[in-house]
């Protein structure tokens, strides 16, 4: 499965993502902005867990395993652009806003919004076609 999600999305013709690759793509792409300060602690993964298991109704241990696969998927994962791009490509408009109102749940998590973070955030939002205006909304209810 990893090779073929690997190939899927960072070959020279990204294709489309079957739900459960885009899954492990979309929550790797949460274990990246979560690392982006330096810093993956336990409030952001209990976060990225909580918005995978709500996401996709999945069970702690299923969520968990996700995560793993996720965490692995990042690693590997080529520049951010790359990354971002297939997932545009795989995915509809609506569910990339919810990602990015994902990933501000994941940069509100640890209480300190590190300047890492807010760039790759800017990044991000751009690459997935999501609007400025959109990401600041998900930023604000993600503050509470």
């Amino acid at each position: 499965m990893f090779d073929r999600l690997m190939k899927s999305l960072f070959g020279a013709q990204p294709e489309e993502l079957p739900a459960e690759d885009a899954r492990v793509a979309l929550t790797a792409l949460l274990v990246r902005i979560a690392k982006s300060d330096g810093h993956y602690d336990d409030a952001e993964q209990d976060q990225i867990r909580q918005i995978v298991a709500e996401r996709y109704e999945l069970t702690p241990e299923l969520a968990q395993d996700l995560m793993y696969h996720a965490a692995e998927l990042e690693a590997q994962a080529p520049d951010t652009f790359r990354f971002t791009e297939a997932i545009k490509n795989a995915v509809p408009y609506e569910d990339r806003n919810s990602v990015v109102a994902a990933a501000w749940r994941v940069v509100m998590a640890d209480g300190d919004r590190a300047d890492e973070e807010d760039a790759l955030m800017r990044l991000i939002a751009k690459f997935l076609g999501v609007s400025d205006r959109d990401s600041h909304l998900a930023r604000q209810r993600a503050a509470g």
